[in-house]
């Protein structure tokens, strides 16, 4: 399931265009469009613009990867044909949960070379707080794997994908504001606490068990 997922995203233009929106985005607010995310107008070998940012794209990208993932077979009616090639629910579930997850690291990952510039523009050459950047992207990785566990709940409670997406990114922005982005905060300056880590996995286990039991329960009607 994990492969047939992440080789549908490569197959179709969805990887790309969330893959670029993610990396286009991020480059133009950091040193391109003015404002205080802006490296240059800051004049500060900083990368927190990138972080601060990022929360806010990953909310509105993440469940564009999710909202299809269970909603497009229920749609289709390719759900019962899933169910009767003996997989079970939960390796579905978790499956499609980890390619999605897959694509947004992949969409993550390559901003290091963001840092790369920066290290060699700082004076003295490599004044970058190295262990700030490690623990935002940490903590950025962390928070899109929430944002992927609450985005597939929300496509498995609904057969339209249009819906599954607006449920997504309203629960992801309610989970942000009201708890998740003090964790990631914390995260982000370095320190990895086991409280905001274990906060974030209990979220993500507790979102993916509730998307087990509902497409088990769906399964059986």
């Amino acid at each position: 399931m994990f492969r047939k997922e992440l080789t549908y995203y490569f197959a179709t233009p969805i990887a790309y265009i969330v893959i670029g929106l993610y990396l286009v985005a991020v480059s133009l607010m950091l040193w391109v469009i003015p404002g205080a995310w802006n490296i240059i107008d800051s004049g500060y070998a900083d990368l927190r613009g990138m972080f601060e940012m990022s929360p806010w794209l990953m909310m509105l990208l993440c469940p564009a990867l999710t909202m299809r993932l269970f909603a497009e077979e229920r749609q289709r009616g390719t759900w019962d044909l899933l169910l009767s090639k003996k997989v079970s629910v939960s390796r579905m579930v978790l499956g499609k949960y980890f390619a999605a997850w897959t694509l947004t690291l992949l969409a993550i990952l390559p901003c290091i070379v963001h840092y790369v510039v920066l290290y060699q523009l700082a004076e003295p050459i490599g004044n970058v707080d190295g262990g700030q950047f490690a623990g935002s992207l940490i903590g950025l990785c962390l928070i899109s794997m929430v944002f992927i566990a609450l985005g597939l709940l929300m496509s498995c409670l609904t057969n339209n994908q249009i819906v599954a997406y607006i449920l997504g990114v309203v629960l992801c922005f309610t989970m942000y504001w009201i708890t998740i982005q003090d964790h990631y905060r914390s995260i982000s300056r370095g320190v990895l606490d086991i409280r905001d880590v274990g906060w974030l996995l209990l979220i993500t286990i507790v979102a993916v068990f509730a998307t087990i039991l509902l497409a088990n329960r769906i399964g059986r009607k």
